[in-house]
């Protein structure tokens, strides 16, 4: 459900932010040309600020990726992972944290519209609402209202998130909520994946990575892509050959996740942007639980924190020496 006083004062916020020159630009959300979808406005016209929404549920991109390409001021809306691929940015020294004003969006997850599909049979064109109460989803079609559990509808990355509303905001949208809690349903994937013999877990690997064709949509959407030039591209030396022969694609995804490693915030974005289905959170998971578990690191919660890899303690180095 649409809080319209929250998307009045979003709306005058924005609009007053352009007006009297605090920003250059807005980056927020639209209403789609699908049902039930939004996607993201980036403008610099104070009239489009009209044109913002707000649609708890329904706003899956992470916005964070916009901010390196954009030059001056930017006010742009975040719910509690795109704060934290901002706050990453800030450590990165890619964005200035005085050049941002954050809309902090408390989100209790999002809408997995798969999920929907696989457990109901219902599309996004059959569904005339849906609402999130007292830890049940609320799907109407046509005259009939069906209760859901959260975690079977909400993303896997949703179900196991860590921050719901932001640390890091300028404005927050609404109250402070808290995280869903399902934090075994959110790794059941990559645990099933982790328990499976090591020939088979390569074969499954094989066949997902066959599907891929290199479109980059992956690398397009995540905030912690943000390289001009990708290794990729390189052709001399070539990392990996234009063809998207299973090899290479998943060496291009295991080499990403290593260069974003202490960056990935779990937004997710990069599966639910995938055009065949791969599921690639379930590598950058793991990558993002080695991290935390061998560096005691948490990426985007302390915008003062210095980066992965960037400090170390004297004691680090005994370590690695007995």
């Amino acid at each position: 459900m649409i809080d319209k006083q929250i998307l009045a004062g979003l709306r005058q916020k924005a609009k007053t932010l352009l007006i009297e020159n605090k920003v250059d630009w807005v980056v927020g959300f639209q209403e789609g040309s699908l049902k039930h979808t939004v996607s993201p406005l980036i403008t610099n016209n104070a009239d489009d600020t009209d044109k913002l929404v707000f649609s708890p549920l329904l706003m899956t991109n992470n916005l964070a990726t916009f901010l390196t390409e954009l030059k001056g001021r930017v006010a742009i809306m975040a719910k509690g992972c795109d704060s934290r691929s901002i706050v990453s940015l800030i450590q990165d020294n890619k964005v200035k944290r005085e050049d941002l004003h954050i809309f902090g969006i408390p989100c209790q997850g999002l809408i997995d519209f798969n999920k929907l599909k696989s457990l109901s049979g219902l599309g996004k064109a059959d569904t005339s609402a849906i609402e999130l109460s007292k830890g049940k989803v609320i799907v109407t079609s046509g005259d009939n209202s069906t209760n859901y559990p959260v975690d079977k509808l909400l993303y896997d990355h949703c179900l196991g998130c860590e921050l719901a509303t932001p640390k890091e905001y300028d404005t927050l949208l609404g109250k402070a909520v808290t995280p869903p809690g399902f934090i075994k349903e959110s790794r059941r994937q990559s645990e099933d994946l982790a328990a499976l013999p090591t020939d088979q877990r390569w074969q499954y690997w094989q066949k997902e990575f066959d599907k891929c064709i290199r479109c980059y949509a992956c690398r397009s959407v995540c905030p912690a892509c943000y390289c001009h030039r990708c290794f990729a591209n390189e052709n001399r030396p070539q990392w990996v050959t234009p063809a998207p022969i299973w090899q290479d694609n998943l060496f291009f995804q295991v080499i990403r996740n290593l260069h974003v490693a202490g960056r990935c915030t779990d937004c997710g974005e990069c599966e639910r942007a995938c055009p065949v289905g791969i599921p690639l959170r379930s590598m950058a998971r793991d990558t993002y639980d080695n991290v935390k578990e061998t560096f005691d690191f948490n990426p985007g919660m302390d915008k003062d924190q210095d980066p992965l890899l960037t400090a170390y303690e004297t004691e680090e180095a005994e370590d690695i020496m007995l």
